[in-house]
């Protein structure tokens, strides 16, 4: 630091100013300091600034898999609203989703150095019924089943798959036929009970429900079912197995929506390029992202755990794949 405050022509304490984003350095002498940085190669040392304001401007991720659409674009938002509040983010991947997996995360980033953590859990612990935090940690949990005693953040998964199977009911048909994703996933065992209370309440019968692991290549062997059925309507838990579900109705012949009408989950870009054009339930991923960083750093600044759910809303976006019921 010395070395650039010669370089630069200014004092020590401007350089730190200058290095730590302080205000109230004139901006001709803020270019000229950044100028001598980068000449010298002079880095600032994250260590010794942590060390001096308490802070490591951190935010620690644990997560189970990147193989979810879903995972992947809640990363993609947590990286960016990070960005915009001058943190970095510690990805943890998590190999099995166990108790212990979850000490081992946590153990890893307390090495690391994080100021907060935020945990994307698609799965259930394999060895509890729900997951435990250490206590007093700045934590934001994302899609679980976590207890009233953590900050949980997730897309209204119910309220999804409500508007999708009422509007297949809606349009006339007499029930409707679900294809599921993982027992395992909280949020395909949510879809499951929106799916179920729906049919319920409008009185309609509960066809034989169908499950598959999120892919393209699961949809599609569903769909063979499916095609063999009476089926008229389905609600399927994520776009990717829709997908799979159009292949198999278009082998068999089986027109969509003329025959069949197909709601999907998730409203990925691609959706809008099915043949025909998805009927899909958007969830806001990017809403969940930023939702998680503002509730973990205000934890951080106010320096309490704020238990609670917070629900981010989705909302059904109607295409080209469903349509009233023939009747026949």
């Amino acid at each position: 630091m010395s070395d650039v405050a010669r370089l630069a022509g200014v004092s020590a304490q401007t350089v730190s100013r200058v290095s730590n984003g302080s205000p109230g350095v004139m901006e001709a002498t803020r270019q000229q300091v950044i100028a001598a940085m980068n000449e010298l190669g002079y880095r600032p040392n994250s260590a010794a600034r942590a060390l001096k304001r308490g802070s490591f401007r951190t935010i620690g991720v644990i997560l189970f898999t990147l193989s979810t659409t879903g995972n992947v674009r809640t990363l993609e938002a947590i990286a960016a609203r990070a960005a915009e509040e001058d943190y970095a983010i510690t990805l943890i991947p998590v190999a099995a989703p166990t108790q212990a997996g979850v000490r081992g995360a946590f153990s890893r980033l307390n090495e690391l150095a994080v100021d907060g953590i935020i945990v994307i859990m698609e799965v259930h612990l394999l060895d509890a019924a729900t997951v435990s935090l250490p206590p007093g940690v700045h934590a934001v949990v994302v899609d679980s089943d976590a207890s009233d005693g953590y900050s949980v953040i997730d897309t209204d998964q119910a309220d999804g798959a409500r508007k999708a199977v009422e509007h297949l009911l809606d349009l006339g048909h007499p029930t409707v036929w679900h294809v599921a994703g993982p027992s395992a996933s909280f949020a395909s065992e949510r879809r499951v009970n929106a799916w179920r209370s729906v049919l319920s309440s409008r009185g309609c019968a509960e066809p034989a429900l169908l499950r598959g692991d999120w892919s393209a290549d699961s949809g599609y062997l569903a769909g063979l079912t499916l095609a063999a059925s009476d089926c008229t309507a389905v609600f399927v838990a994520n776009d990717q197995m829709a997908l799979g579900v159009l292949r198999a109705f278009h082998e068999k012949g089986i027109r969509v929506p003329e025959d069949v009408s197909i709601v999907g989950f998730d409203d990925i870009p691609d959706s809008t390029s099915f043949s025909p054009p998805l009927t899909t339930v958007h969830q806001d991923f990017a809403e969940v992202g930023r939702r998680c960083v503002d509730k973990v750093l205000k934890q951080m600044r106010e320096n309490s755990t704020e238990p609670g759910l917070d629900l981010v809303p989705t909302r059904l976006v109607v295409r080209e794949s469903t349509a009233a019921s023939s009747g026949d």
